[in-house]
């Protein structure tokens, strides 16, 4: 883990995406944070310590998804299939590309027949959020803040749209793990990962942070709102150790998409593409049903109650 010193910085964006503004101040004590997302081979060891299973492993329970047809009620995740050739591809799908696939879980990422033998480095995915809070608490740990996140991503460059400044690609270097080509249909892996990568593969952030941006999203333990809300309620002041908003209102406006909260999620992944998806950057945020796991997210960790004397 790396320690973060805590202060103050400025959190969102306002030109890229509506759900970042507005740039607005925070304060956060300091925390530490864990280096690299939670890998195959950390929640591996967590697994075999305790017996536990994933949300992706369990049957589903029909009083959940009312209307659904009993026999499509089976354990599996949300996965990305590349579409056919491109001809082929479907696109008319509003989401072409993702699939429920059953069977698939973190043991077997791309579904029944895939393993993770030889990705022990690579970041463990199709974790729901309850699954990222029992394994950290079980590490003794907790899931950070969405400002406590946005300021360790930040590595110390204030207002840069990246982690490492404010070019996507400084002398033409990847600096992070995302799409390129035309998203969905074309994946040219320039990077040199068409899915996830082993942590590390990519220099540090200024605080020491690997794999922040790119790669897999990462859960937080904040529920999803309008940015501008805690602005509203404070107009004038510096809120510290900001948390975000109740259950209630991370629900998907109009009572649509059911009645599942919805968790702040931070820092992309290996599929954002500059084409439709910028969103590799610390400001970026996205709201996910705390019901679901991906193939593309992930988790770290945090740790507040020890000194770095400690």
């Amino acid at each position: 883990m790396r320690f973060i010193a805590g202060g103050t910085t400025l959190m969102g964006a306002e030109r890229f995406y509506p759900e970042e503004a507005p740039v607005r101040p925070v304060a956060v004590d300091g925390f530490w944070i864990d280096e690299t997302p939670v890998t195959n081979a950390h929640f591996s060891a967590f697994v075999d310590a305790t017996g536990y299973r994933t949300v992706a492993e369990l049957p589903l329970d029909p009083a959940a998804y009312p209307g659904v047809e009993l026999h499509l009620l089976k354990s599996g995740s949300l996965s990305f299939v590349l579409p056919g050739a491109r001809d082929g591809g479907d696109r008319t799908r509003p989401t072409p590309g993702w699939q429920y696939v059953i069977g698939a879980d973190w043991r077997h990422p791309a579904g029944p027949g895939s393993d993770i033998y030889g990705l022990d480095e690579h970041p463990v995915v199709h974790v729901a959020y309850a699954d990222a809070l029992a394994y950290a608490a079980w590490a003794g740990k907790e899931l950070p803040t969405e400002a406590e996140w946005e300021f360790a991503a930040r590595g110390g460059l204030e207002g840069k749209d990246y982690a490492w400044g404010d070019t996507l690609l400084p002398d033409g270097q990847y600096l992070a793990n995302f799409w390129q080509g035309e998203f969905p249909f074309e994946n040219l892996a320039l990077d040199g990962y068409a899915g996830t990568s082993p942590v590390r593969s990519y220099p540090a952030n200024g605080y020491g942070l690997f794999d922040i941006i790119g790669n897999v999203w990462e859960w937080t333990a904040d529920w999803y709102a309008d940015p501008s809300r805690s602005t509203a309620s404070c107009p004038n002041c510096i809120p510290r150790n900001l948390r975000g908003a109740s259950e209630q209102e991370s629900l998907v406006p109009g009572g649509t998409g059911g009645r599942i909260g919805r968790k702040v999620i931070k820092g992309g992944s290996h599929l954002c593409s500059p084409s439709y998806c910028q969103r590799y950057r610390p400001a970026a945020r996205q709201p996910q049903s705390i019901d679901t796991s991906t193939s593309h997210i992930g988790f770290r960790c945090v740790l507040r109650s020890m000194h770095p004397a400690s």
